[in-house]
């Protein structure tokens, strides 16, 4: 899922590369801990809604 958000960022600029990979260490440290099932099922489709998001910004932007 890591690859698929980097992946996405690739067509941005550098600096909103950075920022992304950024916010994505963040997300995942915070959650480092985190062992109850329910709450991962939830950060994962949260994760995949943001990735599908992004991907629909990029594709109207024409990237």
């Amino acid at each position: 899922m890591l690859e698929k958000f980097i992946c996405s960022g690739g067509t941005l600029g550098e600096s909103t590369h950075r920022e992304l990979k950024q916010t994505i260490r963040q997300e995942m440290e915070k959650n480092r801990d985190c062992d109850d099932k329910q709450k991962i099922r939830y950060l994962i489709s949260e994760a995949l809604e943001r990735v599908k998001g992004l991907d629909e910004m990029l594709d109207m932007q024409g990237h």
